[in-house]
């Protein structure tokens, strides 16, 4: 279910830092245009830790509504607190989500039992399946191969988003795991290695720019025409390079409002990128022709 492109997507705010309901339905709507194969609202990239839970399950139902069964929506949940990460699973099982993405625990550093205990938490009180995030310059706290053959026995537990950096690592899980568990590049200039080892796909914040291009690169990895895949992977490198020139979401966001998708809103403690790197920003989209009067009809 959750394999090739996914997109981790970012959440639009209006100027009052109000949810931006009918840009959601419109970015939602150009991902399934654009042939992606899942949706992933309320992670890192869709800016979650400022998001209140009414607003979150309200992004997750217009996620769902304009999927309406057309894509797998693999919905945000994680955090540090286990009962409210179990609370949250529970209401988005109810709401009919497809699967859990559920980050590690941040800033409180739990042990390698704690990390068991609190992902095997998770997965007894949902039926749903649950992809593991592994994001350790984020969190402090990674999940390396011993940690993810423990959880891989756990029935619900599939997959792994795995974003460590660490090419030797990925390795070792391809080597270790079931053929069936699904590993995830969450870097998007890694997933090309990163499937030719044997991984799944990739959950994609560029993909929120190009979800067709993004779509089309992994689909060559995975059809193993590495050739074509590099083509691509060479023309984007540099947007999926300057998506991170500062703390993402904010260089995706900035992308996305210069192309005519959003407002170029965030909410504290993110803030808009320095004028420098938005100059950057604007320098590669305009390379890459993603910017002018064509593009943004294209985009509304």
């Amino acid at each position: 279910m959750f394999a090739g492109c996914g997109t981790a997507l970012v959440t639009p705010f209006r100027r009052d830092f109000a949810l931006d309901e009918p840009a959601l339905h419109r970015l939602v709507r150009r991902q399934i245009d654009a042939g992606i194969d899942f949706l992933v609202p309320c992670g890192t990239t869709g800016e979650n830790p400022t998001l209140g839970r009414h607003e979150q399950l309200r992004v997750v139902e217009i996620t769902l509504d304009e999927a309406a069964g057309r894509v797998p929506v693999l919905a945000g949940a994680g955090g540090y607190n286990t009962a409210e990460v179990m609370a949250l699973a529970k209401e988005l099982e109810s709401m009919g989500v497809d699967g859990i993405l559920s980050v590690t625990p941040y800033y409180n550093k739990p042990t390698p039992e704690g990390l068991y205990q609190h992902y095997k938490a998770i997965a007894s009180a949902i039926s749903l399946p649950v992809i593991v995030y592994s994001v350790p310059r984020r969190t402090a706290t990674n999940v390396d191969t011993a940690m993810l053959k423990r959880l891989a026995e756990l029935d619900n537990i599939v997959g792994i988003k795995e974003a460590s950096g660490d090419i030797s690592q990925v390795a070792s899980m391809l080597s270790h795991l079931p053929e069936d568990f699904v590993v995830l590049s969450g870097d998007d200039a890694l997933a090309l290695p990163i499937i030719a080892l044997g991984g799944k796909g990739l959950i994609s914040v560029v993909s929120n720019e190009i979800p067709a291009e993004m779509t089309e690169l992994i689909r060559h990895c995975l059809d193993n025409n590495f050739e074509h895949a590099r083509r691509l992977q060479r023309r984007f490198l540099p947007l999926m390079e300057v998506n991170f020139i500062e703390s993402s979401p904010i260089p995706v966001k900035a992308a996305m409002a210069a192309m005519g998708l959003l407002e170029p809103v965030w909410r504290l403690p993110l803030c808009a990128p320095r004028p420098e790197n938005e100059e950057k920003i604007r320098g590669v989209l305009e390379c890459l022709g993603l910017v002018g009067d064509r593009h943004v009809a294209r985009a509304n």
